[in-house]
């Protein structure tokens, strides 16, 4: 079972909740500076030659701003947006229904992209660059492909798997975005304007201490902060430092910022495994966890902590991770680390 606090798949309450609290311009958009700057410029420069903005690939772990930065994009165009998901296009005839509805100068955002079928893909080539599509009309020997003229639009894909999309694909886009993960000091400024469209009131020290323990993910501090939020409220608690690490303490999630399942991953390697190597698979069995959800949530944060490394033979626990988990005392296999 994944941590309620951490699972990439959000209920629909904790989305209408992020949602919320989201920027709707470039000015209001906290950190990830380069990438803001960048876009600033390109919108901009299509603005001032009255023109679509090329297409955008948002690349980054999950919980960093891709679909923030989407829906600014379509705000600071001043268009309409669209949208859609890689896993709901998974036939040609998918994509083709939604480009044909695009009226001119609106952005398609795509989420997880790199899902997407490879016939639809294979579509998207000519939409992207010629704005039409061929659709095959009968079959046999009386098939025949008809063009289909497109309103000129802008693409906006958004993928954790960047490596995963085709070559084709990847360089059809005018501009690709890495979004990194945040410092304290910008979580801090979301944390800040959260509690602020929440009315909460928290001590700047508290608010550190949130940061600190959000893994460098706004998603994750803005839910942190809900959490400490019911807290304050059920317990009618103080929102200084002690009140926000006791709400902290009761939803596992300790001072390095692990919770429940970065730790179980962190101790098996470290106890069960004695420091590692150990497969991506046997480490996912091992825990009762699904393997796509380790690689994807748990060890990008694990990884930049340097607890855990990645070597050609498996997973391993570095020094640091050892202490950790308390298991210093083992005989570890670091080798590649």
């Amino acid at each position: 079972m994944t941590d309620p606090l951490t699972d990439p798949a959000a209920t629909p309450d904790e989305l209408a909740f992020e949602g919320a609290l989201r920027p709707t311009s470039l000015a209001e958009f906290v950190g990830q500076p380069k990438v803001r700057g960048q876009l600033e410029v390109l919108l901009q420069a299509a603005r001032l030659q009255e023109r679509t903005p090329d297409h955008i690939l948002l690349a980054g772990p999950p919980g960093l701003g891709k679909t923030t930065l989407a829906t600014i994009i379509g705000a600071e165009t001043g268009r309409p947006i669209r949208y859609s998901s890689g896993p709901a296009i998974q036939h040609a005839g998918d994509l083709a229904a939604v480009l044909s509805a695009l009226v001119p100068g609106e952005v398609l955002f795509v989420d997880e992209i790199h899902r997407m079928a490879r016939s639809a893909e294979e579509m998207l080539y000519l939409a992207m660059e010629d704005f039409r599509i061929d659709i095959m009309v009968g079959k046999g020997a009386g098939a025949a492909s008809i063009p289909l003229e497109l309103a000129p639009f802008t693409l906006v894909g958004a993928t954790t798997r960047s490596g995963m999309l085709p070559a084709p694909l990847r360089d059809r886009f005018g501009f690709t975005a890495h979004l990194e993960f945040y410092e304290p000091d910008d979580l801090e400024r979301v944390l800040a304007r959260s509690a602020r469209l929440l009315d909460v009131e928290i001590e700047r020290a508290a608010l550190a201490e949130l940061a600190r323990r959000s893994r460098g993910t706004p998603r994750i501090a803005n839910r942190l902060l809900r959490r400490v939020r019911d807290w304050l409220l059920v317990h009618a608690g103080s929102s200084d430092l002690d009140g926000v690490r006791a709400a902290l303490e009761l939803y596992d999630v300790d001072e390095a910022g692990l919770d429940r399942i970065d730790r179980a991953v962190l101790h098996a390697i470290a106890h069960r495994f004695r420091g590692g190597p150990v497969g991506l698979s046997t480490l996912a069995a091992a825990i009762g966890e699904e393997a796509d959800t380790i690689e994807s949530v748990v060890e990008p944060f694990l990884v930049r902590e340097g607890l855990i490394g990645r070597t050609p033979r498996g997973r391993v626990a570095t020094p640091a991770g050892m202490r950790h988990a308390g298991a210093e005392h083992l005989d570890a296999t670091l080798d590649g680390v």
